[in-house]
């Protein structure tokens, strides 16, 4: 008996639909939010301090830092800089592709 082997990209496509599908694209901003959470963790940690310290040097509350990290709250972008740039002394860049979406993906 043969095994079929699928790609990441495969599971990904069966599990959260194809690209350009409403349900991947929810799957993908999940997935960034999460990403985001554990660079400004691991950012943190290099920085030696602890949620409440970063809370407290951004004016936000421990909680928050918390459900960032873990990827469970969107995070604006002002919200971002303030975190990074003033609470951890790090820079933001940022990137935007340009991509046409096809006929039949999911605009938003």
């Amino acid at each position: 008996m043969k095994e079929h082997i699928t790609t990441f990209d495969e599971h990904l496509d069966a599990r959260y639909g194809t690209i350009g599908t409403k349900e991947r694209a929810n799957f993908e901003i999940k997935a960034k939010a999460f990403a985001i959470g554990e660079i400004i963790r691991d950012a943190r940690k290099e920085a030696h301090l602890t949620q409440e310290q970063l809370a407290e040097r951004t004016g936000t509350k421990k909680s928050f830092i918390s459900r960032i990290e873990n990827g469970q709250s969107d995070i604006q972008l002002s919200t971002l800089y303030k975190l990074m740039e003033i609470g951890l002394g790090k820079r933001v860049t940022l990137t935007i592709g340009w991509k046409e979406l096809q006929h039949g993906d999911y605009h938003a």
